[in-house]
């Protein structure tokens, strides 16, 4: 590549939803409306999973932290998102689209590894019941959150910094919704093929080695509960699942589409989509599906919320 070509970027422009012109102010409506649902519902799940005597147990222990980082995870996206659809605008500095994408990445690993770890509560609690109270205990607990948090952290750190260490041809503009990683890479310079590799062999790791713990925890869940001799017995402990393998399908379906699927299938406006639906329709129908499908739960908001 020519070295003439080659443009020192201080900032980027995310096109987001520019082919949309006159759509702009109905798509900061309905954005607003969902990260408003987001803050709300996960923070009423923060809320009663703290303060409610009945659910001071370690999976509603998980469910508040995964909550919480939900909150975050779409925090990272959305704000930025509704100022560019309220000001037309999508311009961001080249470090602040460095920092978006980093902690954007750091706190999607987070969520797979936590996702396995209320998977593998699950596991202890259907499958070895009599050790549940001692495996499971309050400092275990602490320490499986702390881990899902920092385990990507110094490896995700790394990529960001070969990513944006690239040098950009000719064009600032990243046509998605936010700072990621495959579109900036399509604006670099030179053979981008060893940095591509990287983004995805990390996405593989950190997507599939969560999967497949969850898979296997629910494969010797399931082999548990058809052994169980009653059918409520199997009923009850199916229910206890059902919530937790609704949310893993949401967020690693559209998330193993965008970032596992051969390059050659991809486009921007289905990168869009499946970012849409990963960023914001599962953190905002995670409170739905835990409140709809657990007593325990809805008991705790009848109490607090008005009749």
């Amino acid at each position: 590549m020519e070295r003439s070509n080659i443009t020192f970027v201080v900032e980027f422009i995310l096109l987001g939803f520019s082919d949309l012109p006159n759509f702009q102010k109905l798509l900061f409506g309905i954005f607003l409306v969902i990260y408003m649902n987001i803050l709300i519902g996960n923070g009423l799940l923060i809320f009663i999973t703290k303060t409610n005597p009945t659910l001071q147990t370690p999976m509603y222990f998980f469910l508040g932290n995964f909550s919480f980082l939900e909150i975050c995870y779409t925090s990272v996206i959305l704000p930025r998102m509704l100022i560019d659809l309220w000001t037309q605008k999508g311009n961001i500095s080249f470090l602040s689209c460095a920092i978006q994408n980093c902690s954007f990445c750091i706190l999607g690993v987070a969520e797979c590894l936590l996702l396995a770890v209320m998977a593998y509560d699950r596991y202890v609690a259907i499958c070895k019941p009599l050790y549940y109270p001692i495996i499971m205990n309050h400092k275990m607990c602490v320490q499986l959150v702390i881990a899902s948090w920092i385990t990507g952290i110094p490896v995700l750190i790394g990529l960001t910094y070969q990513i944006f260490s690239l040098n950009f041809c000719d064009s600032n503009k990243l046509d998605h919704i936010f700072c990621d990683a495959p579109p900036i890479l399509e604006i670099a310079c030179g053979d981008t093929y060893q940095k591509e590799l990287s983004v995805h062999v990390a996405a593989l790791f950190f997507i599939m080695t969560p999967f497949l713990l969850i898979l296997i925890s629910y494969i010797k869940i399931i082999t548990t509960i058809l052994k169980l001799p009653s059918t409520s017995g199997k009923s009850k402990a199916f229910s206890t699942c059902s919530s937790h393998i609704m949310v893993v399908g949401l967020f690693y379906g559209s998330g193993s589409i965008v970032y596992l699927r051969p390059e050659s299938s991809h486009s921007a406006k289905s990168d869009k989509a499946f970012s849409v639906l990963y960023t914001t329709v599962t953190p905002v129908l995670n409170p739905i599906i835990y409140s709809l499908r657990n007593k325990d739960v809805i008991a705790a908001l009848k109490k607090i919320l008005p009749k």
